[in-house]
C-alpha cells in the first residue's frame, strides 16, 4: 500500500494461509523476520497544489483539497502504522515459537489446492499436491528435502494418539498454538463458510455451533403462563373487556358488578390456555420422541449408543441399513463397493426411488475400523447452513490435500438407509441448521377469516359506542345544567361533583356518564360472545373426530381435529395446494396393461356378451404358483396373454425378453428369496411383470446379464447401455448372445415413434389406438422397440463412440449424435401400461372439489411427465382442456418469453370463447337455427409455431356452447342459486313466447398449467410474479413439479398476499410440513412417510378422499352454523342493548337500566345462550348426502356471503328496530296505567319486567324462525330457556330477595300484560315471516329448493354443470402421450463401471459402455412440427398446438392412427378451423365426436 510499510512475504501468506502458522508452531518451521519497507509517498492532487506561481484565488480554491488529501494522508498512515504492528506482532509469535520448539530441522508442508478452482465448486475430487519449490503454500522460502514431509494431518493436528507421541510437539508451542487459534480465527473464519474438524470438539465447540437438538414446542413450564396471557390480549376482544372490567372496579361510574365481566373473561382466558398448553404438549412430546432416538457415534474410539440430541457437529456417526439420517453428513464410507449407498429420500422431497451416494475414494479405506475413524482429523470448509436441498459446496482438507464436496457425498437428515448394511459418516450440520429444518419453515398464528372480520367489527362497535357515549354525556350534562340542579333534594349529586359553580359540576357529571354509559352498552359484544364461538367450535372438532363416514378400517384411523379455532374456515377455502406421492397416490406401480405387436391385452371380455368386464378385487385373477419365481401379490386378470407366453409366441417372447434385460435394476437373494433393488418404482413393476410371465432376470455383472426363460438359463454379453435421461427420454441396452447382437430401446411413445422404420403403418396405428386409450384411462405408458445389429456395423458404431466419448469439444452433443444413430431404424415390439395407484376416490373428490369452485394445484418433487401423468389419472387434468401450458425456461427470460405465449393465447380463447358477442353474431346470421336448442361447436388451433409469420388469430380449439330461451332471468341474489337450481331442476314455469337467451358453457374447457421446479424459481421473483399469478389464476389446474419443500410454502404465501384467498394444504410427509404451516389451514394424511405431516397439521385424514367430506360437509356446515350464530347473536344483544339508548330519553341520560341488573349479568350466560348454542352446533340447511351430491352448496362461503359486513349491518337494523318496538309499545301501554284494582302500573320496576318478558319470548320465537334442522336439544334448549326464565326469576326475586321482587307477578295478574306482549311479538315476527317467504317464493336458494324436493320426494335429474359423476372420464380415449418414467440418469455408468457390483470379476473381457450426462438441449422433436405431417389429421380442423408442449405436440404429428389410416388419399378438414364433421371412418377419438354437449 502507498505510504505504509510492508509486511514480509512469510508474514503475507500467513495472512492469507492462517492454517499455515498453525503448522509452523507445530513443526518449528523459522520464519522470516526481515520486513521490507518502502519509502512512504504523499500523493499529490491535480489542483495545481504544488504550483507556487498561481494565483492567489487559485490558492484559496486549492485549500479544501489540500485539506481532504492531508486527511486521506493522516487515514492511510493510520491504518499502515496498524498494519505494522499487526506484522510485528505476527513476526515476534513466529520468534517465540522457534526459540521454544523441540523439533530439529525444519520440514515443508505441502497442502493440496485444486488448481483454478473455488472451494467446493466442482463436483469432481481433484487432489493436485503443490510444487515442492516455490509454492505459495510454503512456510520458507529455502528449499528442504520433499520427502521429509508427512501428509498425516495427525501429526499436525492431533496429539491424542499414543502412537504419535514421540513427535508430539512441546508443551508451550502447543499452548502458544492455542493461542494463536484464538486470535487469528477471525483471519480464517468468513462469515460466509463453516469450518469443522473431525473427531475435535474443542475446536469446533469455538464456533458455537447448534447442537442436534430439536424444539418445535412454544412454552416452557416457567414461561407458559405470562407467555400465553401476552398472546391472548393481543386479541382486541380480549383487550377490550379488560379494560371494561378495570373500569367497572371504579364505582363511582360503574352501575353494575365487575364480577358480570371478570367471571366470563377468566373463562376465555381459562379455556384458550388449556388448549393451547395441551397443543403444546404434544408438541413436547413430538420433540422428546425425537431427540431420545439412538443413533450410534464414536466417542474415545468405541462405538456408543448416544441420543440425537446428544450428537453434535464433527461427530462420527454410524447408520444401518433403515436407518434415519440423524443429521445431515458427509458420507465417508460404506459396506457397499466404491463407497456406495442408497438412500430414499420421501421425507424431503416426496420421491420414493432410490438415489445413490457416493463418499470420496481416499476415505473408503477407512471402512468400519474404528480406530482410523477416530483418528480422522479432516477438516471441512463447506458453505453456511440453507435450505437448497441439491446444492452442497465444500471441501475437505485432509492428509496435505484438499478434496471437493458437493451434494453426491452428504446424506440429509430425515433420509432412509436403504440396501446398505452400513455407512459412516461426519455430522457437517446439526438440529436447526439442517436442511430439512432449514425447510421446515415457522410456525404461524392461524385465524379464521370470522376472526377477523369480528375483529373488525369489534373496532367498529367501539366506536360506535364511543360515539353514543359521547351523545349521551353532552346530553346527561345539558340535562344536569338546566333540569338536574334544582332536584339535588331527590337527585343528589355525588360528593366528588363541585357544586359551587354548576357548569363546572354538570361537565363532571357527563364526564362520569360517559363511563357509565360504556359499561352499561357493553352488552352488545358481551364476553360470552367468544366463550359461545369457543364452545361451538370444540363440539364441532368432536363432530369431525366422531365421523365414522371418515373412518379408514385399513388403518383403524378416524379423522382428527387437531385444533380448534379453524372449523369455519373449512368452509371458505379457495385454494387447494395438494402434494402427490403418498397423498394422491398409494405409492404402488402394478403392471396393469400392455400392447404386444397391435394386440392388446389386459382386459377381461365377457365371452357370452362380449362386453369388457370390470376388475374388482372379488375378480379372480390368473394363477402363476407355476412359476416357482412368482410373486403372490402380483395380479393379473387377462389369461390370454399367459397362454401366448407359454405357447411360445415369438412377439410374447421378444416382449417379456426386452423387459427382463432392458433396466439397471440389481437382484440380490435375501433369505433365499431372489428379490430387486430398482432406483424407480416403474423398472421395479416391469421387471417383476417379466419374471411372474416366466422371464426372471437373475443377476448382472458389469458385462453381462442373466435371465431364465420359462426354466432355462440365458446369459447375454452388456456391451453398452445408452443410459437415461430427462432429454432423451429413453434408455436402451446393446447385447450379444451367440452370432446375434440386438438393441433393445424402450422410451417415451413419441420418441420410439420417430425412430422406428418405415413398413409399420398398420402396427403404429393400433398400438397408437391401444396408447391413446391407456392414456385415457390414466395409465403410464412406455413403448418398447429392438433393433438387429451386424457385428460390423457394431464395431465401426462402437470406434465413433469411444471416439465422441473422449472428445473435450462438445462431448454431450457428439455422444447424442451417436446414440441417435444407432437408436434408429427400429422395429415396434409393443407398449407397457403402467398404474401409479391412486388413492380411492381421488377422481370423484377432485372433481366435486373443483365443481364447488375450488382451484386445486399440486405440488410435488416428481418428475415433469410423471406429475402430469397423475394429473391425467386423477382427473385434475382432462382431454377437455384447451390446452396445457408448460413452463420449463431456464432463465429469466425463457420463461418470460413462455408466460407472454401463453397470455396471448389466453386472451384469443377469450376473443372467441362462448357467450361472447361473436356467438351472438353467429345466432342471428343463421336463420336455419333452431331457436330452441342450438349447439355450436368450434375447433381449430390458436397456437401456432413461433417461426411462422403473423396470422390473424383464429377461433379455440375446443369448445361448446349452448343457447337455450328461458323466462327473463331473475336476479341471483345470494349468489349461485337460480341459474345452477334452473339447470338442477329444470324451469318450472317455462316460457311459451321465448325471452332472452342464455348460454351455458361446458366447464370441462379452460386450460392448465404445468411448472417446473427451476422454472419456479423465476416465476416466483418479484418482475415474473404479477405474470405468473395472472396466467395461474386463469387455468384450471396448476401443477407444480420438481419443487423444494420451501417452494411449496413460497407458492402458498404467493397466492395468500396476492389473491387474498383462503388456502388449504393437504400432504403426508416431512416434506409437506412447510406448505402446511403456510396454509391457511394444514391437513396431513396419515400415511406411509411417517407422522411429520400430521404433527405440524390442523386436521388429519387418512386418505385423500376423506377431504372432499371435510370441506363439503363439515366445512360447509361449520362456516353456515358460525355465520347463522354471529347473525342472531348481533340481533339479540342489538335488541336488548339499544333499550338503553330509548330509556335514556326518558332519564335524563343518567344512564339509568332498563332492567334489572341481575337480568342483566345473566342474559346472555342463562336466558340466551343455550339455543344459541345449539344452533351453533346441531344446525344444517341439507343433509350431508346432498352436501355431497351438490358440490354447489359450498360456493357462498368462497365469498363470504352468509357473514359480512352487510349481513352484520342487517342483524344491527333488525335489532335496532326489535328494540324499539320493545321499549315503545310497553312504555306507551304502561305510561300512566293503572291495573284494574287500581293499582299504578307505571313504575320503573314493572316496566323493566315486562320489557324483560317480551324480549325472552321474542329471542324464543325469533330463534325458532332461524332453526332449519330440529333435534332434541334444539327443542330442550328453546323451550326449556324460556321457562327456565320464569323459574329463575322467581327464585331470585322471591328466595333471594331481589329488589324486582313482585313485578312481573303482578303484572302477568293483568289481560293487559299478555294483549301487549302478543302485539309486540307479532309485530316483530310477522315482517321477518313475510320476508322469509319472498325469498322462497321469489329468489329461493339452492338449498332451498333441494330442501323443498327431498320434502316432496322428487327425484330430478342433475345436470353437469351443478354434478359431475368423475368416474364417467376413465376409460375414454385419449390422443395425448400417457409416458411417465421415474428414471433418472447415472445408474448406467455405475453398472458398466463396475462400481454398483457387490462382487467383481477379475478381469472384463468386454468393452465397457458409456452412459451420457444430463444434457439441456432441447429434444429435437419439437422441430418436427413443420414437417408435411404435421398438419391436422382431423376431418374436423386442427389440434391446438402448444409448441412449448411436447406431449401435445406429438399427437398432432405422423405417430397419430388417424394419420396413417388417412395416408391413402383421405382429404383433410378445411384449414379455417370449421370441418365438415366427422364420419364413422374417423378416428374414434376426434375431437367433436368426444365432446359432451348440453340440451336443456
Amino acid at each position: 500500500m502507498i505510504g505504509g510499510r510492508r509486511c514480509s512475504e512469510a508474514a503475507r501468506r500467513l495472512r492469507r494461509r492462517p492454517d499455515t502458522l498453525e503448522l509452523s508452531v507445530l513443526d518449528g518451521q523459522p520464519m522470516e523476520t526481515e520486513l521490507q519497507e518502502d519509502n512512504e509517498r504523499t500523493p499529490t492532487t491535480g489542483a495545481g497544489n504544488g504550483n507556487e506561481s498561481g494565483t492567489e484565488a487559485v490558492e484559496a480554491s486549492c485549500s479544501a483539497s489540500s485539506k481532504r488529501t492531508r486527511w486521506f494522508q493522516f487515514a492511510r498512515s493510520s491504518k499502515n502504522r496498524r498494519k505494522r504492528l499487526r506484522c510485528d506482532e505476527d513476526e515476534e509469535v513466529v520468534q517465540q515459537d522457534r526459540r521454544n520448539s523441540d523439533v530439529e530441522g525444519s520440514r515443508r508442508a505441502c497442502l493440496a489446492q485444486p488448481e483454478g478452482m473455488n472451494i467446493g465448486s466442482s463436483t469432481q475430487t481433484i487432489a493436485t499436491p503443490l510444487m515442492v519449490g516455490d509454492s505459495f503454500y510454503s512456510l520458507a522460502p529455502g528449499g528442504g528435502n520433499p520427502s521429509a514431509h508427512k501428509s498425516d494431518d495427525q501429526e499436525l493436528y492431533k496429539q491424542r494418539d499414543p502412537s504419535v507421541a514421540s513427535e508430539s510437539k512441546s508443551v508451550p508451542s502447543m499452548r502458544r498454538l492455542s493461542q494463536i487459534r484464538r486470535r487469528r480465527s477471525s483471519y480464517y473464519f468468513s462469515e460466509n463458510e463453516r469450518r469443522i474438524r473431525a473427531n475435535d470438539k474443542e475446536f469446533n465447540a469455538q464456533f458455537k455451533y447448534h447442537n442436534n437438538y430439536i424444539k418445535t414446542s412454544k412454552y416452557s413450564l416457567f414461561t407458559f403462563l405470562p407467555f400465553n396471557l401476552l398472546e391472548q390480549f393481543q386479541r382486541l376482544a380480549n383487550f377490550y373487556f379488560l379494560c371494561l372490567l378495570v373500569l367497572q372496579l371504579i364505582p363511582a361510574i360503574s352501575s353494575l358488578t365487575p364480577v358480570t365481566t371478570a367471571i366470563p373473561l377468566i373463562g376465555v382466558l381459562t379455556l384458550t390456555a388449556v388448549k393451547d398448553a395441551y397443543d403444546d404438549i404434544q408438541r413436547h412430546i413430538s420433540d422428546s420422541q425425537v431427540n431420545n432416538r439412538k443413533s450410534k457415534t464414536l466417542r474415545n474410539g468405541k462405538l456408543v449408543e448416544a441420543k440425537w440430541s446428544e450428537v453434535q457437529v464433527g461427530d462420527v456417526i454410524r447408520l444401518d441399513n433403515n436407518q434415519f439420517v440423524a443429521a445431515d453428513t458427509l458420507l465417508l464410507s460404506t459396506s457397499e463397493p466404491n463407497g456406495l449407498c442408497f438412500i430414499e429420500t420421501a421425507e424431503l422431497d416426496g420421491e420414493t426411488n432410490l438415489k445413490a451416494k457416493q463418499c470420496l475414494t481416499e476415505t473408503i479405506e477407512l471402512g468400519d475400523r474404528h480406530d482410523l475413524l477416530w483418528n480422522f482429523n479432516g477438516e471441512i470448509i463447506c458453505e453456511r447452513p440453507n435450505n437448497l436441498l441439491n446444492k452442497f459446496d465444500g471441501t475437505l482438507i485432509w492428509r496435505g490435500q484438499r478434496f471437493a464436496l458437493d451434494n453426491e457425498k452428504i446424506l440429509l437428515r430425515g433420509c432412509v438407509l436403504r440396501n446398505t448394511q452400513w455407512c459412516y459418516g461426519v455430522v457437517v450440520f446439526a438440529g436447526v441448521d439442517t436442511k430439512l429444518m432449514q425447510n421446515s419453515g415457522k410456525t404461524q398464528f392461524k385465524s379464521t377469516g370470522v376472526d377477523r372480520l369480528l375483529n373488525f367489527i369489534i373496532i367498529g362497535i367501539v366506536l360506535f359506542l364511543v360515539s353514543i357515549c359521547a351523545l349521551f354525556a353532552i346530553g346527561c350534562a345539558i340535562w344536569e345544567g338546566l333540569i338536574g340542579q334544582h332536584f339535588q333534594l331527590y337527585l343528589p349529586w355525588e360528593h366528588i361533583i363541585p357544586k359551587d359553580y354548576i357548569p363546572t359540576g354538570a361537565t363532571v357529571i357527563g364526564l362520569l356518564v360517559f363511563f357509565s354509559y360504556a359499561i352499561v352498552l357493553n352488552t352488545v359484544v358481551p364476553i360470552s360472545l367468544y366463550v359461545s364461538v369457543e364452545v361451538i367450535r370444540f363440539v364441532q372438532s368432536f363432530l369431525i373426530n366422531w365421523d365414522e363416514e371418515m373412518y379408514y378400517p385399513t388403518t383403524n384411523t378416524y379423522a382428527k381435529a387437531r385444533t380448534t379455532t379453524l372449523n369455519e374456515e373449512l368452509g371458505q377455502i379457495q385454494y387447494i395446494f395438494s402434494d402427490k406421492t403418498g397423498t394422491l397416490t398409494q405409492n404402488i406401480m402394478t403392471f396393469n396393461k400392455c400392447s404386444i405387436n397391435g394386440r392388446s391385452y389386459g382386459d377381461v371380455i365377457d365371452l357370452r356378451t362380449g362386453e369388457l368386464v370390470e376388475i374388482t378385487e372379488a375378480l379372480q385373477s390368473v394363477d402363476f404358483s407355476a412359476n416357482p419365481h412368482h410373486e403372490s401379490d402380483f395380479r393379473w386378470y387377462d389369461r390370454s396373454l399367459l397362454d401366448a407366453v407359454r405357447s411360445d409366441e415369438e412377439h410374447s417372447h421378444v416382449f417379456f425378453r426386452l423387459l427382463a434385460l432392458c433396466h439397471t435394476v440389481m437382484a440380490e437373494t435375501v433369505d433365499g428369496k431372489l428379490e430387486y433393488q430398482a432406483q424407480s418404482p416403474d423398472e421395479a413393476a416391469l421387471v417383476s411383470a417379466a419374471r411372474n410371465f416366466g422371464f426372471v432376470f437373475r443377476t448382472r455383472t458389469p458385462n453381462s446379464i442373466t435371465i431364465e426363460v420359462m426354466g432355462q438359463t440365458e446369459e447375454y454379453e452388456l456391451l453398452n447401455i445408452l443410459d437415461f435421461n430427462n432429454v432423451r427420454k429413453r434408455m436402451s441396452v446393446i447385447l450379444r448372445r451367440g452370432d446375434s447382437m440386438v438393441l433393445y430401446c424402450k422410451g417415451a411413445d413419441n420418441v420410439i415413434y420417430d425412430r422406428l422404420h418405415g413398413g409399420q403403418e398398420d402396427l403404429k396405428a393400433r398400438t397408437q389406438d391401444h396408447l391413446n386409450k391407456f392414456a385415457g384411462e390414466g395409465l403410464r405408458t412406455l413403448a418398447l422397440a429392438e433393433r438387429r445389429l451386424t457385428e460390423q456395423y457394431y464395431n465401426d458404431w462402437r470406434s465413433r463412440q469411444q471416439e465422441a466419448a473422449l472428445s473435450m469439444d462438445s462431448r454431450e452433443q457428439k455422444l447424442n449424435a451417436i446414440y441417435e444413430e444407432i437408436e434408429s431404424e427400429m422395429q415396434l415390439v409393443g407398449v407397457t401400461a403402467i398404474e401409479d395407484k391412486l388413492q380411492d376416490g381421488v377422481p370423484k373428490s377432485i372433481a366435486n372439489l373443483q365443481n364447488a369452485g375450488i382451484k386445486i394445484w399440486v405440488l410435488t418433487g416428481d418428475k415433469q411427465e410423471t406429475a402430469i401423468n397423475i394429473g391425467y389419472s386423477c382427473q385434475l387434468l382432462t382431454d377437455e382442456l384447451a390446452d396445457v401450458f408448460i413452463v420449463d425456461g431456464n432463465s429469466v427470460e425463457e420463461v418470460e418469453k413462455q408466460l407472454r405465449q401463453f397470455k396471448e393465447s389466453i386472451k384469443i380463447y377469450n376473443r372467441f370463447r362462448p357467450g361472447g358477442f361473436d356467438a351472438f353474431d353467429r345466432l342471428n346470421s343463421d336463420s336455419n337455427m333452431d331457436p330452441l336448442s342450438v349447439t355450436m361447436t368450434q375447433t381449430s388451433a390458436f397456437m401456432q409455431e413461433t417461426n411462422l409469420p403473423p396470422t390473424p388469430p383464429p377461433p379455440p380449439a375446443i369448445s361448446v356452447v349452448t343457447f337455450r330461451w328461458d323466462e327473463k332471468n331473475k336476479d341471483n341474489k345470494g349468489g349461485p342459486d337460480s341459474a345452477e337450481c334452473n339447470d338442477l331442476f329444470g324451469d318450472e314455469k317455462g316460457s311459451d313466447d321465448g325471452g332472452t337467451a342464455s348460454i351455458v358453457v361446458d366447464e370441462n374447457t379452460g386450460f392448465a398449467l404445468v411448472v417446473n421446479g427451476h422454472s419456479l424459481v423465476h416465476c416466483l421473483s418479484p418482475e415474473l410474479e404479477n405474470k405468473f399469478l395472472d396466467i395461474a389464476s386463469q387455468c384450471k389446474a396448476v401443477i407444480c413439479c420438481r419443487v423444494t419443500p420451501l417452494q411449496k410454502a413460497l407458492v402458498v404465501e404467493l397466492i395468500k398476499r396476492a389473491k387474498n384467498a383462503v388456502t388449504l394444504a393437504i400432504g403426508d410427509g416431512a416434506n409437506d410440513v412447510s406448505m402446511i404451516k403456510a396454509a391457511h389451514i394444514g391437513v396431513g394424511i396419515s400415511g406411509q412417510e411417517g407422522l411429520q405431516a400430521v404433527l405440524s397439521s390442523d386436521y388429519s385424514i387418512a386418505q385423500f378422499r376423506y377431504l372432499e367430506r371435510l370441506l363439503l360437509v363439515h366445512g360447509r356446515w361449520s362456516y353456515y352454523r358460525m355465520c347463522k350464530f354471529l347473525r342472531y347473536f348481533f340481533y339479540k344483544n342489538f335488541a336488548f342493548t339499544l333499550c338503553h339508548c330509548w330509556y335514556s330519553l326518558f332519564c335524563g341520560f343518567s344512564a339509568q337500566t332498563v332492567f334489572d341488573p341481575m337480568f342483566i349479568s345473566v342474559y346472555n350466560l342463562f336466558y340466551t345462550s343455550l339455543p344459541v348454542l345449539a344452533l351453533g352446533v346441531f344446525e344444517q340447511d341439507v343433509s350431508d348426502k346432498n352436501s355431497l351430491e351438490f358440490p354447489r352448496l359450498y360456493t357462498p362461503g368462497l365469498k363470504s356471503e352468509l357473514f359480512n359486513i352487510r349481513e352484520f349491518i342487517y342483524s344491527v337494523l333488525h335489532g335496532a328496530f326489535t328494540s324499539l318496538v320493545l321499549f315503545l309499545i310497553p312504555y306507551g301501554v304502561y305510561k300512566d296505567g293503572v291495573s284494574a284494582n287500581g293499582f299504578i302500573v307505571s313504575d320503573h320496576m314493572t316496566l323493566g319486567a315486562v320489557v324483560a318478558t317480551i324480549l325472552i319470548v321474542d329471542n324464543t320465537a325469533q330463534i325458532s324462525l332461524y332453526t332449519s334442522y330440529w333435534t332434541v336439544v334444539n327443542h330442550v334448549t328453546i323451550w326449556g330457556s324460556l321457562v327456565w326464565y320464569f323459574v329463575l326469576d322467581y327464585f331470585y326475586n322471591y328466595v333471594i330477595g331481589g329488589p324486582y321482587v313482585g313485578s312481573l307477578t303482578q303484572a302477568m295478574k293483568d289481560l293487559t300484560f299478555w294483549v301487549t306482549m302478543l302485539i309486540t311479538v307479532m309485530a316483530l315476527v310477522a315482517p321477518v315471516l313475510a320476508y322469509k317467504f319472498y325469498l322462497l317464493d321469489v329468489h329461493p336458494s339452492l338449498s332451498d329448493k333441494i330442501r323443498q324436493k327431498s320434502l316432496k320426494k322428487i327425484h330430478s335429474r342433475a345436470s353437469s354443470d351443478v354434478r359431475r359423476t368423475a368416474s364417467s372420464r376413465r376409460g375414454r380415449r385419449s390422443v395425448r402421450s400417457g409416458y411417465a418414467f421415474a428414471h433418472q440418469e447415472g445408474f448406467g455408468r455405475l453398472i458398466t463401471s463396475g462400481k454398483i457390483m457387490h462382487k467383481l470379476p477379475q478381469d472384463f473381457a468386454f468393452p465397457l459402455g458409456l452412459g451420457t450426462k444430463k444434457t439441456q438441449v432441447l429434444h429435437n422433436n419439437l422441430n418436427s412440427a413443420d414437417g408435411p405431417n404435421s398438419k391436422t389429421n382431423n376431418v374436423t380442423g386442427q389440434h391446438m398446438v402448444n409448441n412449448n408442449t411436447n406431449m401435445r405436440q406429438n399427437q398432432n404429428q405422423n405417430h397419430s392412427s388417424m394419420a396413417d389410416i388417412t395416408a391413402d388419399g383421405r382429404g383433410h378438414g378445411g384449414d379455417d378451423g370449421r370441418g365438415s364433421g366427422g364420419s364413422d371412418d374417423m378416428s374414434p377419438r376426434a375431437p367433436c365426436q368426444d365432446l359432451d354437449t348440453i340440451n336443456l
